[in-house]
């Protein structure tokens, strides 16, 4: 998703974008620098330096794109973002990357499973968590100079289905008429697709949690409700819309503790497609 979202903003071609790398992706983005030799500032390991500066930046008419490792910037920089981008309701973008577990063999210092439940909260922003590589392209291009600021979670292991998607609105994937609705968000709908797919279940797909699309929700309210997520946020902001019951499967309230890759990850809090549909034919009975 790194290199689709450089790969964007290089075809946008927007004079006004400023790029401010946290020490992360700086030779993927050397490209861009060429181009724009004025315009990329690695200012390393000083988070909340970046997202402050950027704040300045957007002062001044230039649109900033804050760019470096989810839990970093989203856990130590809440209090700039909070102050300094959005209670002066700036424009600019927020782009992490290492969702959730992508960097799971790290430890607990760089896995990150609260940052959308966390800034969904906060007013004046966007929270977007696109699943593809189409996605990043699409909601980039769309929201980068809404005179908004914007959150993108970028994952380095996005799904490759191919779906059409538009900021704000979520995406029905199965309608059977079942009184069982599948809502997700992300990479994870890989697993949650294959899960679903030949159950007797609705699927619904978030890629924007806020503002989160309160009429597929509601469409679906006479149905029980089962989000799978991996990172917290998409199961409160349905909780909010929905009328009935909404029950959630995977991230708990726990730290994950053991090493490996996403997939050990993903297995661990029953994200993996065996564990999905299982809970969903538990559910269902």
């Amino acid at each position: 998703m790194r290199k689709q979202f450089k790969e964007t903003i290089i075809d946008i071609n927007d004079e006004k974008i400023v790029l401010i790398l946290g020490d992360v992706s700086v030779y993927l983005f050397d490209d861009f620098k060429i181009k724009n030799p004025n315009k990329v500032f690695n200012l390393a390991i000083g988070e909340n330096s970046l997202v402050s500066v950027s704040a300045g930046l957007s002062s001044q008419g230039l649109i900033p794109f804050v760019h470096t490792i989810n839990p970093f910037l989203s856990d130590r920089s809440y209090e700039q973002i909070k102050l300094d981008m959005l209670y002066n309701d700036f424009n600019g973008n927020i782009v992490t990357c290492g969702a959730t577990f992508d960097y799971a063999y790290d430890g607990a210092s760089h896995h990150c499973h609260n940052d959308i439940s966390n800034l969904r909260m906060l007013p004046n922003i966007e929270v977007l968590q696109p699943g593809s590589n189409k996605e990043v392209d699409t909601l980039v291009r769309s929201q980068y100079d809404n005179e908004k600021t914007t959150y993108y979670r970028l994952s380095d292991f996005p799904h490759e289905i191919n779906i059409d998607v538009e900021f704000g609105k979520g995406v029905e994937m199965i309608n059977k008429g079942s009184k069982t609705t599948i809502a997700t968000s992300g990479p994870i709908l890989t697993n949650v697709y294959e899960a679903a797919k030949w159950l007797d279940v609705n699927l619904l797909y978030f890629h924007t949690i806020k503002p989160i699309d309160k009429d597929l929700i509601q469409k679906y309210n006479n149905t029980n409700i089962i989000v799978f997520q991996d990172v917290n946020g998409l199961y409160e902001a349905i909780n909010e819309v929905s009328e009935d019951k909404v029950k959630k499967f995977g991230i708990r309230d726990e730290f994950y503790t053991k090493y490996g890759d996403v997939n050990d990850a993903r297995k661990y809090f029953g994200l993996d497609t065996k564990s999905i549909k299982r809970s969903i034919l538990d559910e269902s009975i």
